[in-house]
C-alpha cells in the first residue's frame, strides 16, 4: 500500500489529467459543433426545395405548434429593382449555406446575404444596371473544396459566379458564362431558350432543363442537358422529342424533332444520389393549343421522367397527359418519397401538377403503386386535329383540384353573380377537364395556370402526408382560324397575333379584379417606351421574350399597332399578312382569358383555392382548406373563400405547414396534422414564391420573398421577410 502523500499526489494528478482531457474534449466538441454549425444540412437549406429529394421537410423544432403565433420579423431585406410597369415579381426559394443566404432579386440578379441578419455580402448583376425581365426561382450551388459556385441563368446564358465574393469564375465556358441556345443538336439562334428553375447537382455536372417558347411560331426543343460544373462542356443530353431511333420516336409525326418545341422540364428536377437517378416532369409541346402537326402520344412531353444522372440514359417514362392541347404541363419537381404501401416500405415518385392529380409510382421502375386508368375523353371536332381517345385518370389519391364546370358549379356567391354566369353560359361549352377546344368558346377548370403550379408539394417523412397547394379559378378559351379567309384590318391581324403569340405570357385587358384594381398587360406598352421601341423589341428580343423577326413587315407593325390603340380602318390584304405558322398551325387560341362575376370574382363556387394534405401510404386526403382569401369578401363576414396561388409549401417538425401563395398577401402557418390555421402574417406584397427554413447559432428561422405582380397580377413588392421567435 502506498504511503497517504505519494497516494494523495498520484489521485490529484490523475484527476488533473482526466480534467484537462475533460476540458480538452469540450474545447474540440465547441471546434466541432461551430464548424458544423452552419453545414449540417437538417439546418439549412442547400438546394431548391430544400433537399435533393425536393421534399421541402426541414427538422427543425423550435418554430412549432405552441409558439408560432409569436413569429416576428426578424429582418427584411428590400430590393432596390422593384419595377411598377411591367411589374415585376420575385418567385426564388432561397438557398442558405454555410450562413449564406443566396437569393435572386426582382429585377434578377443574384445576391448573398448574412441569413442570420440580412447584410448585403455581395451582389451580381448581369444587367449593368438595367434590371433584367421575366423569373427566377433559384439558384443552385456547388462546392468542391475551397471551390464554390452559384449557377445562374439570366436569359438565355448561364452564369458560374464565385460563391465567395460573386465575380465571375473565367474558366466556365466563355468568361464564366455559356449560352443554353448552344448545344441542342438543332439550330435555335433566334429562339427563346433560359431556365426559370434551378439546375441539380451530382457529382461533378449540373444537369438542367430549360424555358423555352410555347406558341405556334417557331419554338425551341425543351432537351435536358448536363454541364461540367467546372467547365460548362456539355456532357451529356437527354432528347425530350425523340431522335430517329431513339425510344419514343414513333410516337411524333417522322421529321417531328426537326421542327417541333416545348417538351421542356422547367419546374426543376429531384435527385437519387443512392440510384444515381435524376427526375424531371415534363411540359406539353408547342404549340400549346393545336397538335394536328404532331399527330400521336408525343413522348416525352407531359411525362414523369427517371434519367441515369451520370449518362442521361432513360431508364423510365410515365406520361400524365397524352398529345397536351390543353398546356397542362408537369410544372415542378418530382417528390422523391418513403411510403408503407402493401405492407411494405417502398422508396416512390409522387408527382402533383396542373390537373390536381397526384401519380404515386416506384421509384425504380416507374410502376403505378395506386391503380391508373386510362378513361375515354371526348374528341376535338377542330379540322386536322387528333387528340388521343383516352387519358390516364388515378384511382387513388383522389384529385385535389376542381375537375369540371358545368351549370351546377357555378358560383352561389350572390344570386347576380349566378344569374350573370348562367347568362354568359349561353354559346359556351362547359363539362369535365379534358373538354376539347373548339371554335365555341369552351370553360376550363382546371385552368392552365392549375391545378397544381410550379410550387409543388412537401412530404412530411414522419406522417407519410403530402401537402399541396391548388388554385380553383376557371378561364374560358376560344379557337380561331390562324389564316382568315378575307380581308381583314390592321388591327385585327395584330390582335389575332397577339392572341396566338403573346397572350399566353402577357394576357389580355382583364375585368377589374378586387385583389388587384390596376392590371397592368402590354397594352400598357405605350407607356414604357415609344412605338419604334417596341418594334425594335419585337425583332431582337430580350431577356425571356424571343425575337419575332420571322414576322413579315406588316405583322410587325399590326402587332405594335394593336397595343397602341392606333391602326385606325388600314385594310390589309391576306397576301401582306405571312402568317408564316399558318400551314402547319391552321387554329390559334384567342388567349387564356379569366372568367368573373360582375364584382370581379370568380365565376365557379368555392372554395377558389385550397392547401390539401394526401396520405400517400392509404391513397386518402387527411384533411383540405381554403387557402387566402379576397379582403373584400372578408369585410363582408365571409368565411376564408380561398384564391388562385402561386408558390409552394414547406413543412416541418414542430408540426407546421408555412406558405404564401394566396392574393391576400398574407404569410400563413397552418397546423400540419389539422389544417387549421395558426397564424399569419400580413405582408406589403403577395408571397408568390416557396419559402426556406434554418437555422444559425440555435435559433431557427424562416424567410419567404413577397415580390407581388406576377401571374396573379397584384401589386409588386420589392422584400425577403425572414421570421424569427423573440430573442431570449
Amino acid at each position: 500500500m502506498l504511503p497517504p502523500t505519494i497516494y494523495y499526489r498520484n489521485r490529484t494528478a490523475a484527476f488533473q489529467r482526466c480534467v484537462h482531457a475533460f476540458a480538452f474534449f469540450l474545447f474540440l466538441s465547441a471546434v466541432v459543433s461551430d464548424a458544423a454549425e452552419t453545414r449540417r444540412p437538417n439546418r439549412e437549406w442547400p438546394v431548391y426545395g430544400g433537399d435533393l429529394a425536393g421534399t421541402k421537410y426541414s427538422p427543425l423544432t423550435q418554430i412549432n405548434r405552441s409558439n408560432v403565433r409569436q413569429l416576428k420579423p426578424a429582418w427584411i431585406y428590400r430590393c432596390d429593382d422593384m419595377r411598377e410597369r411591367p411589374a415585376t415579381t420575385i418567385e426564388c426559394n432561397p438557398l442558405i449555406i454555410d450562413g449564406v443566404m443566396y437569393l435572386t432579386t426582382a429585377g434578377l440578379k443574384v445576391l448573398a446575404l448574412d441569413a442570420a441578419t440580412g447584410k448585403e455580402r455581395w451582389g451580381f448583376d448581369p444587367w449593368n444596371g438595367k434590371g433584367g425581365r421575366g423569373v427566377n426561382r433559384g439558384v443552385t450551388y456547388w462546392a468542391d473544396g475551397g471551390d464554390k459556385r452559384i449557377f445562374f441563368a439570366g436569359g438565355n446564358l448561364l452564369y458560374a459566379i464565385n460563391a465567395t465574393n460573386g465575380q465571375l469564375i473565367a474558366s466556365f465556358g466563355a468568361e464564366g458564362k455559356i449560352d443554353l441556345r448552344d448545344g441542342l443538336d438543332r439550330d435555335v439562334f433566334f429562339l427563346s431558350v433560359s431556365a426559370t428553375s434551378p439546375g441539380i447537382v451530382y457529382k461533378d455536372l449540373l444537369i438542367m432543363g430549360s424555358a423555352v417558347g410555347e406558341g405556334p411560331s417557331p419554338t425551341a426543343p425543351g432537351h435536358i442537358r448536363a454541364f461540367d460544373a467546372r467547365t460548362g462542356k456539355r456532357r451529356w443530353i437527354f432528347h425530350t422529342i425523340p431522335h430517329p431511333s431513339e425510344f419514343g420516336y414513333e410516337t411524333w409525326p417522322t421529321n417531328a424533332w426537326k421542327t417541333i418545341g416545348g417538351a421542356n422540364c422547367w419546374g426543376g428536377m429531384t435527385l437519387d444520389t443512392e440510384r444515381g437517378l435524376v427526375f424531371a416532369g415534363t411540359g406539353s409541346a408547342a404549340y400549346d393549343h393545336f397538335g394536328g402537326n404532331r399527330a400521336g402520344q408525343n413522348l416525352f412531353a407531359n411525362c414523369v421522367l427517371a434519367l441515369k444522372a451520370d449518362t442521361g440514359e432513360r431508364v423510365w417514362h410515365y406520361q400524365v397527359v397524352h398529345h397536351d392541347v390543353w398546356d397542362y404541363d408537369i410544372p415542378c419537381p418530382p417528390n422523391l418519397v418513403t411510403i408503407t404501401h402493401g405492407g411494405r416500405r417502398i422508396d416512390a415518385v409522387a408527382q402533383s401538377g396542373k390537373i390536381g392529380h397526384v401519380f404515386v409510382l416506384d421509384r425504380e421502375t416507374g410502376r403505378p403503386l395506386f391503380p391508373i386508368e386510362e378513361r375515354p375523353v371526348p374528341k376535338s371536332e377542330l379540322p386536322g386535329e387528333h387528340t388521343w381517345p383516352t387519358q390516364p385518370f388515378p384511382t387513388k389519391p383522389p384529385p385535389f383540384a376542381q375537375q369540371r364546370f358545368t351549370e351546377a358549379e357555378v358560383t352561389d356567391l350572390t344570386l347576380r353573380a349566378r344569374t350573370f354566369v348562367l347568362e354568359k353560359l349561353h354559346g359556351m361549352q362547359t363539362g369535365d377537364i379534358y373538354l376539347p377546344l373548339g371554335l365555341k368558346p369552351s370553360v376550363v377548370l382546371p385552368q392552365f395556370n392549375g391545378g397544381g403550379e410550379w410550387g409543388g408539394a412537401a412530404f412530411d417523412p414522419e406522417t407519410h402526408l403530402l401537402y399541396v397547394n391548388a388554385s380553383n379559378e376557371a378561364e374560358w378559351i376560344s379557337m380561331v382560324p390562324s389564316r382568315p379567309r378575307t380581308e381583314m384590318t390592321l388591327d385585327d391581324l395584330g390582335k389575332l397575333l397577339y392572341g396566338s403569340i403573346c397572350s399566353a405570357c402577357h394576357g389580355f385587358e382583364r375585368p377589374q379584379n378586387p385583389a388587384s384594381p390596376t392590371l397592368a398587360t402590354l397594352k400598357t406598352v405605350k407607356e414604357r417606351m415609344t412605338k419604334q421601341q417596341l418594334l425594335e423589341l419585337i425583332e431582337s428580343g430580350r431577356g425571356q421574350m424571343p425575337s419575332f423577326a420571322a414576322l413579315s413587315a406588316v405583322e410587325k407593325r399590326a402587332v405594335a399597332s394593336f397595343l397602341f390603340g392606333d391602326a385606325g380602318n388600314e385594310r390589309i390584304s391576306l397576301q401582306d399578312a405571312k402568317l408564316s405558322f399558318a400551314d402547319e398551325i391552321p387554329f390559334v387560341a384567342t388567349g387564356h382569358h379569366d372568367f368573373r362575376d360582375p364584382e370581379g370574382f370568380p365565376v365557379n363556387k368555392r372554395p377558389w383555392g385550397t392547401l390539401t394534405a394526401i396520405d400517400l401510404d392509404q391513397g386518402e386526403i387527411r384533411w383540405q382548406v381554403p387557402l387566402g382569401t379576397y379582403p373584400a369578401l372578408e369585410k363582408r363576414g365571409l368565411p376564408p373563400t380561398g384564391t388562385f396561388n402561386i408558390g409552394g409549401p414547406i413543412v416541418t417538425a414542430g408540426g407546421l405547414v408555412f406558405i404564401g401563395a394566396a392574393m391576400d398577401e398574407r404569410f400563413h402557418a397552418f397546423d400540419k396534422a389539422t389544417g387549421k390555421l395558426l397564424w399569419e402574417f400580413q405582408m406589403e406584397a403577395g408571397g408568390y414564391a416557396t419559402p426556406a427554413t434554418f437555422e444559425i447559432k440555435g435559433r431557427q428561422y424562416v424567410v419567404i420573398a413577397a415580390g407581388g405582380g406576377g401571374k396573379p397580377e397584384t401589386k409588386p413588392g420589392n422584400a425577403y421577410y425572414c421570421f424569427a421567435l423573440p430573442s431570449p
